[in-house]
């Protein structure tokens, strides 16, 4: 019987003979390569303090800290979990610390080619299952598994069940992967991947890597305990310039017989400019049926899609334009990287000309804790990840979600609008 994705990586990491199979459900122990941490660093070396003292950091490999969710600090709190953080970095000898500016942890971590393909990483943050798009098993887990691990250097995981997804042709110049992601998100709907992992076969040499990994992203909105696509030369290319040696790389996609929970089958040529509305990322509609539709912020950014091919389409769309005067454009680059690239051509110019607000490289207003928060009864357009009701700091707010190529159209007339026309302008 073939083996999915999820079967063979598990398999390796929890060291099973590579003729055995391992069963949907079974549980298996294993050492993850990395554990990524934010912010919540302080809060998770605060549930283990005496037994570090006793027993120490398992491994100086083994975490990722990233300062990304309230940077710069916000506020007295804040700056002093941050400094807590940096004194356990000295303290422990931590290898892989990424201080405020470097960018939001997902990002940080695939540009620095820090989740390694038929590895396994993960994180105290549910988009960890973005590295999925470099080939590795990459998923959540809580603050006390995330302790737990900083002093064993291992945990266990429950095999979990696949869904093979199938990517035909490729996408029309008008669409973009996230308007693809929020189709399938539709599709499966926000709970219909519960604790499955989600294979991307296909034409997937179609879709860049910045588009594999903003549908990676959001396979945690489909409740997918994983989200992955094969490592293939494009992937190895991406890698190689992250500085990573490719060829130590042993990768192994899923077998072609193997058995899936559920096979869906999505040609690329019909997918549209879409738009999530609040307040579920399933809840998903043509752009042309929410035309007209006043937005007072309009938010280009976060892990989903902040990087520079991002920051671009929106550039080319605003070029010559200005953001409505009855709204705002908050800009939030994914890193410092990407950010540097928008800065050498002009796009971060050409943003910031149309009216654009330039934010820290950071979570920020994705969940509300700083920056761009939304006043009561405010609706905001954004091409983050998640609009669930109170998401931006308002109870009253609305959040729909889009790409950036109908953010960018959208932010010049005020409201919703579908980005067809400015595609056929600006491309």
């Amino acid at each position: 019987m073939g083996k999915t994705f999820a079967q063979k990586v598990l398999a390796r990491k929890a060291g099973v003979a590579p003729s055995d199979v391992l069963e949907v459900g079974q549980i298996v122990t294993v050492k993850p390569d990395h554990l990524l941490t934010h912010d919540n660093t302080s809060a998770i070396v605060g549930k283990i303090s005496k037994e570090l003292v006793e027993f120490g950091l398992c491994n100086q490999d083994l975490p990722i800290i990233v300062l990304d969710h309230v940077i710069p600090a916000s506020d007295e709190k804040i700056a002093k979990g941050h400094q807590d953080v940096r004194n356990f970095v000295r303290k422990y000898g931590v290898k892989n610390f990424f201080d405020c500016g470097a960018g939001v942890c997902h990002q940080v971590v695939v540009e620095h080619g820090l989740a390694p393909p038929m590895g396994i990483v993960v994180g105290s943050d549910s988009h960890t299952c973005t590295y999925g798009s470099v080939g590795c098993f990459a998923t959540g887990v809580d603050r006390t598994e995330a302790a737990s691990l900083l002093l064993t250097g291992e945990l266990w995981l429950r095999v979990p069940p696949s869904i093979k997804i199938v990517l035909k042709n490729k996408l029309p110049p008008f669409a973009t992967a996230k308007d693809l992601v929020l189709t399938i998100a539709k599709t499966i709907s926000v709970s219909g991947a519960a604790y499955s992992c989600m294979e991307f076969h296909g034409d997937i040499q179609n879709l860049t890597m910045d588009e594999r990994i903003t549908i990676c992203n959001m396979g945690v909105e489909m409740d997918a305990k994983a989200s992955v696509f094969p490592c293939d030369d494009i992937c190895m290319a991406y890698l190689k310039s992250a500085g990573v040696d490719v060829s130590s790389i042993n990768f192994e996609w899923a077998d072609a017989d193997a058995v899936y929970a559920r096979e869906i089958v999505i040609d690329m040529a019909t997918i549209v400019p879409v738009v999530a509305k609040p307040h579920e990322v399933d809840n998903v509609v043509p752009a042309t049926a929410l035309e007209g539709t006043k937005i007072d912020q309009f938010f280009l950014g976060t892990c989903t899609n902040g990087r520079y091919s991002d920051l671009k389409m929106a550039a080319e769309i605003l070029r010559g334009h200005h953001v409505a005067p009855t709204s705002r454009l908050l800009i939030g680059p994914a890193s410092r990287i990407e950010m540097q690239k928008a800065m050498q051509d002009g796009t971060l110019s050409t943003l910031i000309e149309a009216g654009g607000i330039l934010l820290p490289t950071g979570c920020g207003p994705c969940l509300g804790a700083h920056q761009g928060c939304l006043a009561p009864g405010e609706v905001c357009l954004s091409t983050a990840n998640r609009n669930f009701k109170g998401r931006m700091g308002s109870p009253t707010g609305f959040i729909y979600l889009c790409s950036p190529a109908t953010l960018a159209a959208s932010a010049i007339e005020g409201k919703i609008t579908d980005p067809s026309k400015y595609f056929k302008i600006a491309f």
